[in-house]
């Protein structure tokens, strides 16, 4: 089985119109790919953040799905969305190649001031072209001990042993001048690395890149089940990716 995987890194910022715009950017660079699913980063249409224009964001959500459908794409869209039972989710949404909404995955590992915006939901999987996928977004992967007080529970595992082969992992992490922020990009990769290595599990990962002045907080692109990059974008500025991820028939 193959699955043509797309990714963008692209900045977020606090404008729906002109992430959507983005957005719309990398969805022509995946269908020109011939790409099966497009991600994209943490909060990359909603904008990082809680207080954002829902109308306008469903509005310009709606388009960018009617838009991917038309020409036969998934996509993996980071966003913060606020559900009909009120609360607000920091979410991958998950859409087949058809346009239909499959779920999505809300963050689990938040930093305390996350935890007192964002709902969360149980770790769960979802189906695209036959392959079982999951969703992880920024620190649920690496589960930074500056950035969550809760214990790691290692997430890429557990999606491992609830049978996904793909995990979609949308970044918006934090990124400084500092000379120790280099220290953090490598324990980014490393997590990256290592774990798809002990979950035998395809990462496919993208950051936020703005402000475009200094490279992304962490690397986007694939990581094999042996823990080896199958391809890396350059981690500064707007990337666009593509890869084929060869996955074995289940017995």
């Amino acid at each position: 089985m193959k699955l043509r995987v797309a990714g963008a890194q692209i900045a977020v910022i606090a404008d729906i119109e002109l992430n959507a715009e983005a957005i719309g950017n990398a969805i022509d660079f995946a269908i020109e790919a011939g790409a099966d699913i497009l991600l994209t980063p943490e909060g990359s249409l909603s904008g990082y953040m809680i207080d954002f224009d829902q109308a306008r964001l469903e509005t310009s959500m709606a388009e960018l799905v009617d838009k991917a459908a038309r020409a036969n794409l998934g996509l993996a869209l980071g966003t913060c969305f606020k559900e009909q039972d009120g609360g607000v989710y920091n979410q991958i949404r998950f859409y087949d190649k058809e346009g239909q909404f499959l779920g999505f995955h809300s963050k689990i590992l938040k930093t305390p001031d996350e935890a007192e915006r964002y709902v969360n939901l149980p770790l769960r999987t979802f189906t695209f072209q036959s392959v079982t996928i999951g969703g992880l977004i920024c620190n649920d992967l690496w589960a930074n001990p500056e950035c969550t007080p809760d214990p790691d529970p290692h997430l890429t595992q557990q999606l491992a042993v609830l049978g996904a082969r793909v995990i979609f992992h949308a970044v918006n992490g934090g990124r400084s001048g500092d000379a120790f922020m280099e220290t953090i990009r490598q324990f980014h990769e490393a997590n990256l690395r290592m774990r798809a290595r002990a979950g035998k599990i395809w990462i496919v990962t993208v950051d936020n890149c703005f402000p475009f002045t200094l490279p992304c907080s962490a690397p986007s692109g694939v990581v094999d089940p042996n823990g080896s990059w199958a391809i890396k974008a350059p981690m500064q500025g707007e990337q666009f990716f593509v890869h084929d991820i060869e996955i074995p028939e289940e017995n």
